[in-house]
């Protein structure tokens, strides 16, 4: 509902004196992060998780709900969306017509403003609210590069991957006829420039020839350099370290040469899942609708009264 004065006054159902139950739907390495950051909020508790098998249960889970609907653990405000990238939108939005808020870290950067359209649609009309695409990138470096493009209104900025494990590109390089195991690596090679390496363990009958052929067909992998490599095992590979290094020229007022750096070193899923709890916590400040990492006030995203806030980071 709306107050007179057209503040978003959060539903009842949202207990504002006590703590956010949060689910955690999908279990793979960023639900099980996700997890981690929910039970280190001190303003949050963890409904469950939601998964396909719940009888598949690790040993990390021993003391928590675990379901196959989010409809069995009861009283859930938020829903951190942990599922792959391609199943985001009919998972958000089921779960939204539940008048449930969501969160996720969809990454494919072309399809963004049509899922926000999407989703803001479906929000509205259940009275709650989505933050889509709430990862490090798109997600907290969108922001940052929102923050360059307001210090230097005019120039260019370049996002420069890794090198490091990419995440989504793993699980789609998984999901190819051939390949029984990926590990999709990023090298930047500088100005936005990206070459994806993919190690790959290759079903019987299937040659490296064959699985980069359905790679390069897929918008994941069609606009970079791309190398295909067999491996006996993807495990002995594997690294979740990541990074980025965000660079800005351009131009402050009339001021020619303005330059800036974003550099930043992290354990992939460790962060995208951390980003998302944040979110969670800023999603049920806002009014109904679908919002981009950069429409969120910063401090929304902050546990804590708004005076200690602004006395300690203003």
């Amino acid at each position: 509902m709306f107050s007179p004065r057209g503040f978003f006054i959060k539903s009842q159902k949202i207990n504002t004196m006590g703590k956010l139950r949060v689910a955690v739907v999908g279990y793979g390495n960023i639900g099980r992060f996700s997890v981690e950051a929910i039970q280190a909020a001190p303003d949050m508790e963890l409904a469950g998780v939601v998964r396909r098998d719940p009888s598949n249960k690790p040993a990390e889970l021993a003391d928590v709900k675990v379901v196959a609907n989010i409809d069995e653990l009861g009283k859930v405000d938020v829903a951190i969306l942990c599922t792959p990238t391609r199943n985001i939108p009919e998972v958000a939005k089921s779960i939204l017509e539940k008048g449930i808020y969501t969160v996720d870290s969809f990454d494919i950067h072309g399809q963004v403003w049509d899922l926000h359209q999407s989703l803001d649609a479906v929000a509205k009309q259940h009275n709650v609210a989505a933050i889509i695409s709430a990862g490090w990138d798109p997600g907290t470096d969108s922001v940052v590069r929102t923050l360059l493009m307001a210090m230097a209104p005019k120039g260019l900025t370049y996002t420069n991957f890794g090198p490091g494990m990419s995440m989504g590109h793993s699980v789609v390089a998984r999901g190819k006829k051939g390949v029984k195991n990926a590990l999709s690596m990023t090298i930047p090679k500088g100005q936005s420039i990206h070459s994806r390496m993919v190690y790959v363990e290759l079903e019987p009958g299937y040659t490296a020839e064959q699985v980069y052929a359905e790679l390069k067909a897929d918008d994941y992998f069609a606009h970079d350099e791309l190398h295909v490599i067999p491996v006996n095992s993807v495990d002995d590979c594997k690294d979740m370290g990541h990074g980025v290094l965000i660079e800005r020229k351009g131009v402050s007022g009339k001021t020619q040469n303005q330059l800036f750096e974003f550099r930043m070193h992290i354990n992939n899923p460790a962060l995208t899942a951390q980003v998302l709890t944040s979110c969670a916590r800023a999603v049920v400040k806002q009014r109904p609708g679908c919002y981009a990492l950069p429409e969120i006030a910063p401090m929304d995203l902050l546990a804590g009264d708004k005076e200690s806030l602004i006395k300690g980071l203003v």
